[in-house]
């Protein structure tokens, strides 16, 4: 994976990737190290197959894909600053103060929720900082299809005490509206896979329940 002008630091990679797999050990399975290495792995595919590649850092793509869910509010550790751990994190690792601040403020724009409370602040945010689209468009593409369907069930499950009714809803409530959310062409034509799978699981749902109830499927 490499872009003119670019250069990715295999020390500090590595050095970030074990980071990540020892601070995600205690994370359920919906959001663990598995997790991180399948967006790393999208995050990388979009780049290489997306127009701008030379515009982006590769590094900042790797790192910011590794550490997008270090300090997520749904697992953060008491004392822990969500806004500072990254860039913390990558200065005690010997990187740069200019790519600290990068892959920092990638790692805070990536949340859904966040863009949905103002997402013209996100479309800024891609524009200044391009590698935020393709980590984020790979941390939604993971959301979704057969993969997503498993993490909806594993995160109910293991972080609340939900009804699989509620899991159903997320789909309708979430995850059927991101596909219309990719910043990248190689994103919007995946997520459109991921979502028929989705759409195809949902009637079977639905069928499967109107079965067991004794009334017909809704049409």
């Amino acid at each position: 994976m490499v872009a003119t002008g670019h250069s990715v630091e295999e020390g500090l990679v590595t050095s970030v990737t074990e980071y990540v797999r020892s601070y995600m050990s205690n994370y359920d399975g919906s959001h663990d190290f598995n997790h991180i290495k399948r967006v790393v792995g999208l995050a990388k595919f979009i780049h290489d197959h997306s127009p701008g590649s030379t515009t982006r850092d590769p590094q900042v793509v790797i790192l910011s894909a590794l550490l997008h869910d270090v300090g997520d509010k749904k697992y953060l550790k008491p004392g822990e600053d969500a806004s500072t751990l990254v860039y913390e994190l990558l200065l005690s690792l010997g990187a740069a103060e200019q790519l600290a601040n990068r892959v920092q403020t990638v790692c805070l724009g990536v949340s859904y929720s966040s863009e949905i409370k103002d997402p013209a602040r996100v479309q800024d945010l891609v524009k200044s900082h391009p590698e935020l689209a393709v980590v984020q468009d790979a941390d939604r593409l993971d959301a979704i299809g057969a993969i997503g369907i498993g993490r909806v069930f594993t995160f109910t499950g293991a972080r609340t005490k939900a009804s699989m009714a509620d899991s159903i809803q997320h789909f309708h409530d979430k995850l059927l509206k991101l596909e219309s959310m990719m910043k990248t062409d190689v994103g919007r034509e995946l997520a459109k896979a991921k979502t028929e799978k989705m759409q195809e699981f949902l009637k079977w749902w639905d069928e499967e329940a109107a079965f067991s109830s004794g009334l017909p499927a809704a049409v």
